[in-house]
């Protein structure tokens, strides 16, 4: 613990003063509805010790989110509106995302699995990499296919035989892997 004395700065936020006039930062909301309203107001009005603020600027055109031209054969860009997160997009180059081919068929849940479960191999170091370098790092291992465990967890029920199946056999394999390189 510090024994540093730290100083307390308190400022006073409200709007009206003890005896019920208007201070003098929020002037400039009186004038405004005394301008659009014709009634008096009991409480008199003090001068203005400042001059108004300035007007706050307009606000800035929404942008137009227009379709990119087709730049792939036989795919149909996508474009990320960062709308729909809530948030103003940023200027700049707009981001514009293909389509999965038809022939492809979209991403499926083998293909989850198996992105899981592709650096477990690198990590047990039964992958040669392509500098020739070594990657063998069993924590790491195990941290991918505890993913492919909490994955199996969180998902069960709601597998086909044959996606159950897979992911089964698949963790099998990489946990007598991961024992026959842990020794």
């Amino acid at each position: 613990m510090s024994n540093e004395k730290k100083d307390i700065k308190v400022t006073d936020k409200r709007m009206f003063t003890p005896d019920g006039r208007l201070r003098e930062d929020y002037l400039f909301l009186d004038e405004k509805s005394t301008s659009t309203t014709s009634t008096t107001s009991s409480v008199p009005a003090e001068p203005p010790a400042e001059p108004e603020p300035a007007a706050a600027p307009p606000p800035r055109p929404e942008p137009q989110w227009e379709p990119a031209p087709q730049q792939f054969p036989g795919t149909e860009p996508q474009q990320f509106d960062p709308r729909f997160l809530g948030a103003e997009p940023e200027p700049g180059p707009r981001v514009d995302l293909p389509t999965t081919p038809p022939e492809l068929g979209g991403p499926s849940f083998f293909d989850l699995v198996a992105m899981l479960a592709e650096p477990v191999p690198i990590y047990l170091g039964d992958a040669v990499l392509p500098d020739g370098e070594d990657a063998t790092n069993l924590e790491m291992a195990r941290f991918y296919i505890d993913l492919l465990a909490v994955l199996r967890q969180k998902t069960a029920g709601n597998l086909t035989a044959q996606e159950a199946a897979f992911l089964e056999d698949l963790l099998y394999r990489l946990r007598v892997r991961y024992v026959q390189k842990r020794g």
